[in-house]
């Protein structure tokens, strides 16, 4: 009987399953409910979900949703010796930057760092031209979708676009790994710095926050005094404020900082962007 219950109770489920794919999703929200019933029988993990979850908010975004601004923005100018590029280069650490000629709106190219190395090996460096060593750059207009962005980049092979503006005038730039760091969540390497671990600057406001940022380092990094007497990590916080797990792109307030689940799964937060009080 046991075991004939048991056999009942298997056919229930997969029954459920059965009926819960048999149906074409005919919204967003119809997908995401087969989908999550898929994590609540195992059928899909919670990284799977969320890596799933994250390609379908990326269709919904433009470039201008995760571009760097232009004032943050590294560039070389078109001038600059070997000499003057090097230690900015060995400075920010990137690996593509833009060159411009007499103003950021002025791309001229794309430097790839790696493309220095014959000239660092050269004796005299007296002819040396940064223009000789561009490569082209791709511009992409501020309302282009990330799923095609994405595409395009696969396909041409292309790891920087410069973003402009309705006027024409250079917005930011956007790279794959901003793309793919939408999708899968923030992506480190050996070369983020430590005192970028937690807390990155944006634009004048708007920040990059990691859910595990202690609400000491937050308070000291924005001056104020977040109570520390229930959580020890900013992803604490604003669970509580919640009131239940939040999905991407919900916002709450917190004594007037706005924050916005960027990437999350079923049992936490991972990170947040954050516009802080406005300032009068």
């Amino acid at each position: 009987m046991s075991d004939e219950r048991n056999g009942n109770d298997e056919k229930g489920l997969f029954g459920r399953i059965a009926q819960a794919f048999s149906s074409e999703p005919r919204s967003r929200e119809d997908l995401q409910e087969i989908l999550q019933i898929a994590v609540d029988n195992d059928i899909l993990d919670e990284d799977e979900y969320s890596i799933i979850e994250g390609a379908m908010e990326v269709s919904g975004m433009q470039a201008r949703d995760i571009m760097v601004p232009r004032p943050q923005m590294v560039v070389i100018k078109a001038e600059s010796s070997l000499e003057e590029i090097l230690p900015q280069i060995t400075r920010s650490k990137h690996s593509r930057y833009p060159v411009i000629g007499e103003s950021h709106d002025d791309v001229l190219g794309i430097l790839l760092a790696k493309d220095l190395l014959p000239q660092i090996l050269e004796a005299q460096h007296d002819n040396f031209d940064v223009r000789q060593l561009l490569r082209q750059s791709v511009v992409v207009p501020e309302s282009k979708r990330l799923n095609v962005l994405l595409r395009e980049f696969r396909e041409n092979r292309n790891h920087m676009a410069i973003v402009i503006d309705e006027y024409g005038g250079v917005a930011g730039l956007v790279t794959i790994e901003d793309v793919l760091e939408e999708i899968v969540g923030e992506i480190e390497d050996e070369t983020d710095e430590a005192e970028d671990q937690f807390i990155r600057r944006i634009s004048d406001d708007d920040f990059f926050v990691k859910a595990l940022t202690p609400i000491e380092d937050f308070n000291a990094f924005f001056d104020v005094e977040l109570s520390e007497e229930e959580f020890d990590t900013i992803g604490g916080l604003v669970m509580q404020a919640f009131g239940h797990m939040p999905a991407r792109n919900e916002v709450t307030d917190i004594e007037g900082f706005e924050f916005k689940v960027i990437n999350a799964d079923q049992r936490k937060i991972h990170s947040l962007r954050l516009r802080p009080p406005a300032t009068e």
